[in-house]
């Protein structure tokens, strides 16, 4: 049997974020280690609960600026 590391996951979502891909999670730890970690480097990222899981989005920024 194989063990999930929760730190592992929300580092490697976190990695997608910060290239600018959207990440999904479905387990509550994961969501919330996600979460501490967005807040810690200050990033722009959109979050949509739904019913099974929760979306990070990153706000993309206005290139004609």
């Amino acid at each position: 049997m194989k063990v999930i590391h929760t730190q592992r996951i929300a580092n490697d979502k976190i990695a997608l974020l910060m290239n600018g891909y959207s990440a999904f999670a479905e387990s509550e730890e994961v969501i919330r280690l996600v979460n501490r970690r967005i807040h810690r480097n200050n990033l722009n990222i959109i979050v949509e609960r739904t019913n099974v899981g929760c979306w990070f989005i990153p706000e993309q920024l206005n290139k004609a600026q």
